[in-house]
């Protein structure tokens, strides 16, 4: 499973405050906080004295975390440290969060540093907890958990699976992944909610045979980018995918297909079903080779004049989009080009009745087709036109999204 789509920049000048509890996981929220930090974002941490028994407050200071506390009545913490995320971060997440602290955090104590931290906090808390699985399914750590929850916490539930002590059952550590969405979208403006954003992505596969299909090598990053920057600004997202493997926060919508066909019909019942904004992504085939008789192999001996694969033309999912498109609802499609990239553009941006084009050079290492990066040129109906150098598949979807939300 792909996670390279939700690195996202832009964080600068935003700030994670890190409670680190005493949880065997205690030292995942090392990398995690690596990956906070190449958001853009500052990040300072509390380790909890049994934190402390696990993973040292010199790791986090040596990754770039700033500051570090440990203690209530440490010399660092002199300076008000129990108020200090409360004026100054815009999240505080507990990662891990013990059964202790999660019965800490419910009922308001305030014993020791993070504890008192996070009572005085009063921005958005992302809480992710890690016990055994007997703790976990405790009735007063599930009431704690929902204590939690009413009160507007950003729970990110453990998961399933074998435990340092041997046991299985739900209490691992949730995936990093999981834990970083959330706490981006904590730091993340909505300005997406209430939309529902379909986005169409990767290649699709149309086999000629049992063995082989015609395919092109499309990713799916710059779709899955997309449809992650969409989550993390608000929006309600369905991705319809075509074979490829990138991860999703839970309550994305997400339909796999493998053929065009079936794509057309995933994505035209997603977009007559109350989407406000499509988002077609996807590289699809533009013919289908008809599949052998019977389903079998095709062999080189029934290729006496030549190739025994025979093309069809496959349904244009964009332009049937285009064709059903009501008021309110917006369009974007994408126009992969080796040459005359601004007049195919255009061309396809009326053909399709596109509200948004987005038009990349293909056919090079640096962009296009399984790439990080890429170039574009935005063109809208209204007559607006930009022009991007190339730049991060997550930056770029970004700047998509900026640019439709202006319309």
């Amino acid at each position: 499973m792909q996670t390279t789509h939700i690195d996202f920049s832009g964080y600068m000048g935003r700030r994670v405050h890190l409670g680190v509890t005493g949880s065997v996981a205690a030292f995942k929220a090392l990398p995690l906080l690596r990956r906070l930090l190449a958001t853009g974002a500052s990040v300072g941490v509390t380790l909890t004295e049994a934190a402390g028994r696990f993973v040292t407050p010199l790791s986090f200071e040596a990754l770039g975390a700033d500051p570090v506390y440990t203690d209530m009545f440490s010399p660092e913490a002199a300076q008000f440290a129990h108020l200090a995320p409360a004026q100054a971060a815009d999240v505080l997440a507990v990662v891990p969060a013990t059964a202790d602290v999660m019965a800490r955090l419910a009922h308001g104590l305030a014993g020791d540093l993070l504890a008192c931290q996070a009572l005085a906090f009063e921005g958005p808390l992302v809480v992710a907890p890690a016990m055994n699985p007997r703790l976990w399914r405790a009735a007063a750590t599930k009431a704690n958990w929902q204590t939690l929850l009413s009160r507007g916490v950003i729970g990110v539930a453990p998961d399933c699976g074998e435990m340092a002590c041997g046991e299985s059952g739900q209490g691992r550590l949730a995936p990093e992944e999981a834990i970083f969405a959330a706490i981006l979208k904590a730091l993340t403006p909505q300005d997406l909610a209430g939309k529902r954003v379909l986005v169409g992505l990767g290649p699709t596969r149309e086999y000629f045979d049992a063995a082989r299909f015609w395919s092109n090598p499309s990713t799916g990053r710059m779709g899955a980018s997309l449809a992650l920057a969409a989550w993390l600004r608000g929006a309600a997202v369905t991705v319809v995918t075509g074979p490829v493997s990138w991860w999703y926060p839970e309550d994305v919508a997400v339909v796999p297909v493998t053929s065009a066909a079936q794509m057309y019909e995933a994505c035209l019942e997603a977009w007559t079903g109350g989407c406000d904004i499509g988002v077609m992504a996807a590289a699809v085939a533009d013919f289908s080779p008809i599949p052998h008789p019977g389903g079998g192999k095709f062999k080189k001996n029934e290729a006496k004049d030549g190739s025994p694969v025979v093309f069809t033309a496959t349904r244009d999912i964009l332009a049937a989009m285009g064709a059903k498109k009501t008021p309110g609802q917006y369009l974007v499609g994408f126009s992969a080009e080796t040459d005359n990239l601004l007049e195919n553009a255009r061309g396809k941006l009326v053909r399709k009745r596109c509200d948004l084009m987005i038009a990349n050079p293909i056919g090079r290492a640096d962009a296009g087709f399984a790439s990080p990066g890429n170039e574009a040129l935005a063109l809208a109906a209204d007559g607006r036109q930009e022009s991007w150098g190339n730049i991060p598949k997550t930056e770029m979807a970004w700047k998509i999204w900026d640019f439709t939300i202006r319309s």
